[in-house]
């Protein structure tokens, strides 16, 4: 009898445990980096937005949940979300092996290039070694684009970490940095659209290889939330058949 109630509790126990990992979401949290205009920033007014931001309220609207932003550096955006301080990261996050590792991916919402920035009197035309060697490289710390640019010009350049990154158009523009390599979207509106100095897209845009690439971006959630992580998916669905996600994309990226 002591043996069947054992197994009984177990079992209550298991299950308990498996409702509270499984259990249905009201209010979401949402982690974001800002500002990475036009990806998530704050207007003059204050207000957060950017294509993230809009994607994700949308997707919240459609699931049926609120939806609430909290702001997170990129260094710790990862540790606050094991640490509960959100439920999902949505902050232009690259989706790839070393990150599932810790944590869950929605399916790609969206993929964006990398691509390297520097001063038109530069006069860089390609980035690589041989351009590179000798140069000081602005990265924003703890990115697929650090990974890259350390393990690629590490050994010629000298590669300086920002935890953001308006921090390393300052530097630029100090003339403390010869060149960045950032997502795409992010240098061309920190640096492109940039009315001081003139600065240029060096070389071709990159998204290759995928061990530091990865395949887009996604939205992170813990490991056992499988079944939130499943409610924004099939969100993203209906938002991409009804013509919702080309209407918010078209508002940041026009129609390219």
């Amino acid at each position: 009898m002591k043996k069947l109630l054992t197994v009984s509790l177990l079992g209550l126990a298991v299950a308990a445990a498996s409702s509270a990992q499984a259990r249905d979401y009201d209010h979401v949290r949402i982690g974001v980096d800002v500002p990475y205009e036009p990806m998530e920033y704050r207007t003059p007014e204050g207000e957060l937005t950017g294509f993230d931001i809009d994607l994700g309220n949308a997707l919240c609207e459609r699931i049926g949940v609120t939806c609430e932003w909290i702001e997170q550096e990129w260094d710790g955006i990862i540790p606050g979300l094991m640490s509960r301080n959100y439920d999902a990261i949505m902050s232009s996050m690259t989706i790839n092996d070393e990150r599932r590792q810790q944590v869950l991916f929605s399916d790609p919402y969206i993929t964006m290039p990398s691509a390297w920035f520097a001063p038109a009197s530069l006069e860089l035309s390609d980035a690589n070694e041989e351009t590179l060697a000798g140069k000081t490289i602005g990265v924003q710390r703890g990115t697929l684009q650090d990974n890259y640019v350390t393990d690629q010009y590490g050994r010629i350049a000298s590669v300086s970490r920002y935890s953001t990154a308006d921090d390393m158009v300052l530097d630029m523009q100090a003339q403390r940095l010869d060149i960045v390599f950032l997502d795409y979207p992010i240098g061309q509106s920190t640096l492109l659209n940039n009315e001081d100095t003139e600065y240029v897209v060096v070389g071709e845009r990159i998204s290759e290889p995928k061990e530091y690439f990865g395949d887009g971006f996604g939205i992170a959630f813990r490991q056992r939330d499988q079944a939130l992580a499943e409610r924004f998916n099939e969100a993203l669905a209906e938002l991409q058949e009804d013509g919702t996600y080309d209407e918010i994309y078209t508002r940041y990226f026009g129609e390219e």
